[in-house]
């Protein structure tokens, strides 16, 4: 039986969700005018998250500095991000496709996976259901999306990413010659620019010289995995299933991108405290207890460093995480060069509350969790989960003066 895909993705989301709310207020369309979504106008600190089609006209890029995309467009409008809004607008537009697929998979908050194999009976016309579900979420939520259709996930999702906005498009078997070789080879999915640039020193410049490349001389310099799966990309191979669960977290990860540089403990430990307690509220909230820890730094060259240990005793409270972040971060700040992003990860999972233990009872390091941090933090997810995370926090980022950024989606990770 031959898959049916599809992938949709909502044009460039937060600015369009913020848009269509503006739109309903009766005020300017962000979408017609140069706009983006980012750090504070005034301060000119933080990145770009979102442009408009006209802020691209001024290469306006997403991730570069506020403060550069000002001097390229002075009149640009930058609205600062609304999370809150962007979960609401994702759970309406997913809410839709689930009204048609059988089966539907996140894949990130603004663009989902839809299975429709073996429902050729009723649904017949596959571009036509792609043309539906579009203009309803465009007719009922007022932002628009792009669906691409493809017999497996990788060609629906590049499918979707041809021309932009609002549109519909196809990358089945017979096209992949015309539609995906002919494109540059940094185009493929999850070709990041070091892979894309070796390629290139290997004369390899389209997909389609991709595909056709020799597998064995791309091992030697790709190594196995990778070779194999570049090679299976290029010409349209990928067997993985749409999952209508999400998969069980092999980690669990957040991050901040600071607008202001950290440059002293006191600030860099505030943001570890936030940082701990939101990650291992995600991890508790799974039952899951975490044997590694590890913590990310970013200076102001975009140069990371990180460390990690391996526990004894699996941890889940706040105050373990906090405690093993800080001695993690000591060991490798010790010149306290600025700060602009500080991250943490928790891995090497269990659910089994008992393992360590007893490894513990022979070891001098002692389980770093105990009852009464277990009962806080129990107490503390309780209410949140009532009346919501902001209702309570602890000793934050709040009082120091730093402005953060966090990175949304980055609190659940699966490798």
């Amino acid at each position: 039986m031959k898959r049916l895909i599809f992938h949709i993705d909502v044009n460039s989301a937060f600015l369009s969700w913020e848009a269509t709310r503006r739109v309903k207020n009766g005020e300017d369309d962000l979408r017609l005018i140069p706009s983006a979504i980012g750090g504070d106008p005034e301060s000119r600190r933080g990145v770009v998250l979102a442009k408009s089609i006209p802020a691209k006209k001024y290469n306006i890029k997403t991730g570069e500095p506020i403060g550069m995309a000002l001097r390229k467009c002075p009149s640009l409008v930058i609205v600062l991000p609304d999370f809150k809004l962007y979960s609401k607008c994702s759970k309406a537009f997913k809410d839709i496709c689930r009204s048609y697929a059988p089966v539907v998979e996140e894949f990130s908050i603004d663009e989902c996976f839809l299975d429709f194999t073996g429902t050729e009976h009723v649904y017949p016309d596959p571009i036509a259901l792609a043309y539906e579900i579009k203009d309803k979420i465009k007719n009922e939520l007022g932002f628009t999306v792009n669906v691409g259709i493809g017999e497996n996930k990788l060609c629906a999702k590049i499918a979707s990413d041809f021309e932009k906005p609002d549109k519909v498009h196809t990358l089945f078997p017979e096209e992949i010659s015309t539609k995906l070789w002919t494109l540059p080879v940094g185009d493929l999915l999850f070709i990041g620019s070091s892979t894309a640039k070796k390629l290139t020193d290997m004369r390899i410049r389209t997909i389609g010289e991709l595909a056709s490349y020799d597998i064995k001389a791309l091992r030697s310099v790709l190594g196995d995995k990778m070779s194999l799966q570049c090679h299976n990309y290029a010409n349209g191979i990928d067997n993985s299933p749409v999952r209508a669960e999400r998969e069980e977290a092999k980690s669990y990860s957040n991050s901040v991108t600071l607008e202001d540089d950290v440059k002293t403990d006191e600030a860099a430990h505030a943001i570890l405290l936030a940082l701990s307690d939101s990650v291992s509220r995600h991890m508790r909230s799974d039952g899951a207890m975490a044997f590694s820890v590890s913590v990310t730094i970013r200076f102001l060259d975009f140069k990371n460093k990180s460390h990690q240990c391996q526990l004894s005793s699996p941890i889940d409270t706040t105050k373990a995480v906090y405690e093993t972040a800080k001695k993690l971060l000591a060991e490798m700040w010790h010149n306290h060069r600025p700060l602009r992003l500080i991250s943490i990860t928790l891995s090497n999972l269990t659910k089994d509350r008992t393992s360590g233990v007893q490894m513990s009872l022979f070891n001098e390091e002692k389980s770093l969790n105990n009852e009464r941090d277990e009962k806080l933090d129990k107490a503390l997810d309780s209410i949140r989960g009532r009346f919501g995370s902001g209702i309570v926090q602890r000793g934050t980022v709040m009082g120091t003066g730093l402005n953060v950024a966090r990175k949304f989606n980055g609190e659940k990770d699966k490798e």
